[in-house]
């Protein structure tokens, strides 16, 4: 291939990739969602947004933070009402309780798993505490202990760490 034949098929494919960049439609980018909007888009969670509503914490877990919030999925809200005897109308109706429990699962910083606090008490923005092990396991103010199933799960006001089992304060 001739000099002149390789300069040429260099520019043309420098061409073709400068071509292939950018966003040609006028749709704007997407905006990141903040921790209820990420909730919200994820079936798993119906439950829990309807607490968070009824809790009229929708508000504070939209706004900048940052939050880390270990979500409890339906399933872990259904071993709850079955544990405790109760409806969803019940828990949802019980705004104090039901306040009380959602912001003991809210930690009011941005903690990746990275740097989740191994075996040392992480204080909820509900007051009380609760530990996570080596393993994801947290254990709360009853003993009971709840998995962590997944991790960063990552809304633009902070971070979602989803959870087997709702975790409850000291009574």
């Amino acid at each position: 291939m001739s000099h002149w034949m390789k300069w040429i098929v260099a520019a043309c494919t420098v061409t073709l990739l400068a071509a292939c960049g950018g966003n040609d439609d006028d749709e704007p980018a997407a905006q990141p969602r903040n921790i209820v909007q990420t909730a919200q888009s994820d079936a798993r969670f119906s439950i829990l947004v309807e607490a968070v509503v009824a809790a009229d914490l929708a508000g504070t877990l939209s706004a900048p933070g940052p939050f880390t919030v270990f979500a409890p999925t339906n399933d872990a809200f259904v071993a709850l009402l079955a544990e405790l005897g109760v409806t969803k109308e019940q828990l949802l109706a019980d705004v104090p309780l039901l306040t009380k429990v959602l912001t003991y699962h809210v930690v009011p910083a941005r903690v990746l798993k990275a740097n989740v606090p191994v075996g040392t008490a992480i204080v909820s923005v509900e007051g009380g505490t609760f530990t996570v092990d080596a393993g994801l396991a947290i254990t709360d103010q009853r003993a009971r202990r709840a998995s962590i199933v997944a991790t960063d799960v990552l809304a633009s006001n902070g971070v979602i760490h989803i959870v087997d089992k709702v975790i409850l304060p000291a009574p």
